[in-house]
């Protein structure tokens, strides 16, 4: 059985081409996958080659974990069912080359339980499933505030947005810098860093991958008030430390997301609690997708890229 893959052969070099897929065990599915996104924060630092020391980093790659299709093929031990609409998170199926975390390919095996079953109605949106998750896993956290102020006002931070009140949390301050992706809020202020002039904020939650920003909050702390790092960072992290002394700040670190988090996030899409839409601002055919690559890392207006695979099967 083979796919058509993006494999990314090393930095800034990539290539759409055919792979060899793993013989499928007792426990897996074979996904026909209809849509996919590209991350502008993980897969912008491979592509680039300024991701840092990561378990299972290595080129040539196949990138990307934000996946949707439809199991076209069951083994005899699989929890999924032939014909469900699905969200894969990723897989690691391709012989020698390596998946991280491996999913931009028209057709995919993975284990039943790693192919969650979502509503078909959302489509293309149905990729946003794991940035909502990422989200989910930094603000719900139990004791922990819900964020007052949020940095970034990317996908992920208007997932963040939207979910904090969802979960009953007061209207977040959002901010952002490119006054071009200030638009499209849902019920929050997006500003500029320099006309906000709150301070004695509880939780800060920051998204924006930006290593120096951490003096900026500390700054904006209430006493005891919680940052969260819930961006990818580059570079290394640093902070001046008689402001947070005398703050008492907390540095929380959010890692990746649990299965927990992803069931959690359905059922908020599933009532009506979360709305994922108004954040996919390209799409382009797969084949496509070395131009697509360099649009979604290169343009300011794209917040999210999806790859459309349904011809390219």
């Amino acid at each position: 059985m083979q796919t058509l893959a993006v494999v990314l052969e090393e930095p800034e070099k990539l290539d759409l081409r055919p792979l060899d897929l793993t013989e499928p065990q007792d426990g897996d599915v074979v996904v026909d996958i209809d849509w996919s996104g590209i991350s502008t924060g993980t897969e912008r630092l491979l592509w680039s080659g300024r991701m840092p020391s990561f378990p299972g980093l290595g080129y040539p790659l196949v990138p990307g974990y934000e996946f949707v299709g439809r199991i076209t093929g069951a083994g005899s031990g699989a929890t999924a069912r032939i014909g469900d609409f699905v969200f894969v998170p990723g897989a690691a199926c391709f012989g020698e080359v390596r998946g991280l975390f491996g999913g931009a390919a028209s057709r995919l095996i993975v284990n039943g339980d790693r192919a969650l079953p979502i509503p078909e109605r959302l489509g293309e949106e149905g990729c946003l499933m794991a940035l909502a998750a990422t989200a989910y896993h930094a603000i719900a956290v139990e004791g922990a505030a819900l964020p007052q102020l949020i940095v970034g006002h990317g996908v992920l931070g208007r997932l963040m947005a939207r979910l904090a009140m969802a979960l009953g949390g007061e209207a977040p301050t959002v901010w952002e810098n490119d006054p071009r992706r200030r638009s499209g809020s849902t019920g929050y202020p997006v500003v500029a860093p320099e006309d906000d002039a709150q301070a004695g904020y509880r939780c800060v939650c920051d998204v924006s991958g930006d290593s120096a920003v951490l003096d900026t909050l500390i700054a904006r702390l209430g006493k005891g008030g919680e940052i969260v790092l819930a961006g990818f960072y580059g570079a290394p992290l640093s902070f001046a430390f008689p402001p947070a002394f005398m703050r008492e700040a907390r540095i929380r670190i959010a890692a990746e997301w649990q299965p927990a988090d992803l069931i959690a996030v359905r059922e908020l899409v599933e009532d009506g609690r979360l709305s994922l839409d108004g954040v996919i601002t390209h799409r382009s055919p797969a084949r496509l997708a070395a131009d697509a690559y360099r649009t979604a890392f290169g343009e300011p207006d794209c917040l999210k890229m999806i790859l459309d695979w349904r011809d390219a099967r």
